[in-house]
């Protein structure tokens, strides 16, 4: 509404100046007296907070301008005041922080036991010693200890997609869903002490703690605010005229700062909007584009956040794709995330699933149903008798792998161990490499999982420290060490993470399959899943910064030689009014460029990009094939693992090496120009020689002996069929992170790092 008014009134007194002149005095006065005042306002709030910035210097041209009657050169300065104050509204849509989302899940109503009767009370009312009944699928009101065995999902707390049994006698934290049947607790602590409670207290501090942000022009106005008075005072001095004075205060106008790094700074906004980050407000953007440090939450932020099927190791008698369609066809009818990464890995290998009937589910234990006249188990380990040695190398492996072991047994007896883990984003990688290239000297990974998988994850990332075991309260107190250092970003996509988000100079929260909590207590959403974005709001904001800095320092610099010659007598209030603008449309052309880009062409290789990433993961049960002939020839040549062999060949022959050749006849000249021409994609080219080359070596074998294969020929066709399993998962790692990830969208298909499950 300034704004129009002010255009308005200004536009008028120009209309009206040659018939009347003393009317368009008036009006150019009623401009800088209405602007005088919010300004004054405003002005007085942050002298009060003992800041000052570029606008006290706004404020002494308006009232200068009005002292000495140069009323048109006040309508000027009111233009590009009220302009600069929309521009800024622009930038800061939404600075404040919302942490309703913590506190709605915060639960209301608890369950409590007298004897046989339930009773359902505020939950408020719970005191320490009362017995609380958690109905499935309910938050855990209160801290407490299981007085029955129960599945709790932790990972609000915890940040980990991983459910956790307790037994009798252990404790069980507020903030935690009942994952399994009605569970009874003994209240150890009331609502308002118990950990979830916390957790909000910790956020609403960081909230209250946390300093204002200096922007950038200000910074720039506390040396040229006094430079302007100094110049304005000797040109007085020197003339005995207060115009002089004026004249210099209306020329030392900051609007470069008022007008240009606005206009940057809303450009950079826009852009990373564009590039699926919305960040609340400009000030982040400015921070986020000089921030040096950054800590990382892990799981869903680096990781997947959910469990996928990276292994199927099978019985001898047993197929990859019998052992997925048998695991899948009873544990469809499970909520249970274990359950959901089963029926997933069967959709992706293209495998349906045969119907089951009489499934039943034991919390803690598994899905047990029948598939025509054979009784399907799925889950945790078989018990009552030693395992074979596939099954025992499974489980080693699963240890090794820091994977969790989902077993399949058919009519009691072992017939596949499938390995579970949370992978690591295909674009995590090449995330942290553009992360670490544009200027941010440290990267930690600040994580509620365990060391083990923690260092797994850092070490195939390449990040610069590690600390596991957070809780919020530890997140915080790293994010307070981590300011010491300088500019703080704080990623991560949990509630769990919120106060942490909250507390950070700059807080990023992954909006997608995140919390409501994280993304309100953040000054920034990546809107979908994409790790990769990050980067991108990084660039923008250092290229944001650095077009705003330029603008600065331009127009500041244009506005200290404008000052110098009003303090000479060269310009009148009028004329440096006048100089004025021009100088800010210098600034402001250069800070347009921001508003310009941005948005990435698609390209006609996506549609290639993606179709063989969807034939990677269809490729799963040919990867599979070829490590269980290598671990079927342990026991020598035997009628199993020669079939096993056979099999494997067939389906590289089949499947496989089709899709190689595809890969290098279609895709791989389509993305030439993308890479620099042919070298830049020499090394990809090589691993489908060598994969040929395998694939030959071990048709030859298969030749020499068509009908029975010898023992003389185990250890070359072991160390052909492991030589080619350990090319083919490295190949599709470097295709998934240096191809697939250029697709929008695609999801990758490696990943290092496992998670317990039930």
């Amino acid at each position: 509404m300034l704004l129009a008014g002010t255009v308005v009134l200004l536009v008028s007194g120009l209309l009206v100046w040659p018939l009347t002149p003393e009317v368009a005095r008036v009006l150019w006065a009623c401009v800088t007296g209405a602007m005088l005042v919010p300004s004054a306002a405003r002005v007085v709030g942050e002298l009060r907070r003992h800041r000052y910035g570029a606008d006290l210097l706004a404020v002494l041209s308006l009232a200068g301008t009005l002292a000495v009657g140069e009323y048109l050169a006040g309508a000027v300065v009111a233009l590009m005041v009220a302009t600069g104050r929309v521009l800024e509204a622009a930038a800061e849509r939404r600075a404040a922080r919302d942490l309703s989302g913590l506190l709605a899940r915060a639960p209301r109503n608890a369950h409590l036991r007298h004897g046989d009767e339930i009773e359902t009370v505020p939950a408020g009312r719970v005191v320490a010693g009362d017995v609380v009944v958690v109905l499935p699928g309910e938050v855990v009101p209160v801290d407490g200890t299981a007085l029955g065995e129960g599945m709790f999902d932790e990972s609000a707390l915890t940040g980990e997609s991983r459910l956790a049994a307790r037994s009798v006698g252990e404790d069980v934290r507020s903030g935690v869903v009942n994952a399994g049947a009605a569970v009874p607790l003994r209240a150890s602590a009331a609502a308002s002490d118990s950990t979830y409670a916390g957790v909000v207290r910790l956020a609403e501090q960081a909230t209250a703690e946390r300093a204002p942000i200096a922007r950038l022009a200000d910074r720039v106005a506390v040396w040229f605010l006094p430079l302007a008075l100094v110049i304005a005072a000797v040109g007085w001095a020197a003339s005995a005229d207060a115009v002089t004075a004026v004249a210099v205060l209306v020329t030392a106008t900051p609007c470069p700062l008022l007008l240009a790094v606005p206009i940057a700074v809303t450009g950079g906004m826009s852009r990373a909007s564009r590039a699926g980050v919305v960040v609340r407000d400009g000030a982040a953007l400015e921070l986020l584009g000089g921030a040096r440090s950054l800590l990382l939450d892990k799981t869903g932020t680096v990781t997947a956040g959910r469990p996928e099927v990276t292994d199927v190791l099978c019985a001898p008698d047993t197929t990859t794709e019998q052992a997925l369609g048998l695991a899948a066809a009873v544990e469809r009818y499970s909520p249970h995330v274990l359950a959901e990464a089963v029926v997933r890995a069967a959709r992706r290998a293209g495998v349906a699933p045969p119907s089951a009937d009489d499934v039943t589910e034991e919390p803690g234990r598994g899905v047990e149903g029948r598939v025509g006249d054979r009784l399907v188990q799925v889950g945790t380990r078989p018990t009552g008798e030693e395992l074979p040695h596939w099954a025992a190398t499974a489980l080693r492996r699963g240890r090794l792998d820091l994977a969790t072991v989902v077993w399949l047994t058919v009519d009691r007896v072992p017939a596949a161990a499938l390995l579970v883990r949370d992978r690591i984003r295909a674009d995590a990688p090449r995330t942290m490499r553009r992360l670490h290239a544009s200027g941010v000297a440290r990267i930690v990974l600040l994580t509620g999982d365990r060391s083990g998988s923690a260092d797994e994850v850092a070490a195939m990332l390449g990040l610069d420290e590690v600390q596991a075991g957070a809780d919020p309260a530890a997140k915080i107190a790293r994010v307070g060490r981590e300011r010491e250092r300088g500019t703080v970003v704080m990623v991560g996509d949990g509630i769990n993470d919120a106060p942490a988000l909250a507390a950070a100079d700059v807080g990023i929260a992954l909006g997608s399959r995140g919390s409501t909590a994280a993304a309100q207590a953040a000054d920034a959403v990546i809107v979908d899943d994409r790790i990769a974005r990050l980067a991108d709001a990084m660039d923008i904001a250092r290229r944001t910064r650095r077009v705003a800095v330029q603008s600065a320092i331009v127009g500041t610099a244009l506005s200290v030689l404008a000052m110098i010659a009003a303090a000479l007598g060269r310009l009148p209030p009028l004329a440096g009014a006048l100089v004025q603008e021009g100088i800010d449309v210098a600034a402001i052309a250069n800070a347009l460029r921001m508003l310009g880009g941005g948005h990435r062409p698609r390209s006609g290789t996506e549609p290639l990009l993606r179709r063989f990433a969807a034939e990677h993961e269809s490729l799963a049960p040919v990867r599979a094939a070829v490590r269980q002939a290598a671990d079927g020839l342990t026991d020598g040549i035997t009628a199993s693992s020669d079939a096993a062999v056979r099999r494997a060949f067939r389906l590289l022959t089949e499947r496989l090496l089709p899709h190689e050749r595809a890969e290098e006849s279609e895709l791989y000249p389509s993305l030439r120009p993308a890479f620099g021409g042919s070298d830049g994609i020499a090394t990809m080219s090589r691993g489908h020689a060598e994969i040929e080359r395998l694939c030959r070596r071990l048709g030859r074998h298969l030749a020499e002996e068509p009908r029975r294969l010898r023992p003389d020929q185990v250890d070359d066709l072991r160390a052909t069929l492991y030589g080619l399993d350990a090319v083919l998962t490295l190949h599709f790692a470097q295709e998934d992170e240096g191809f697939f990830t250029l697709a929008d969208g695609t999801a990758g298909t490696d990943g290092t790092e496992g998670t317990d499950g039930r």
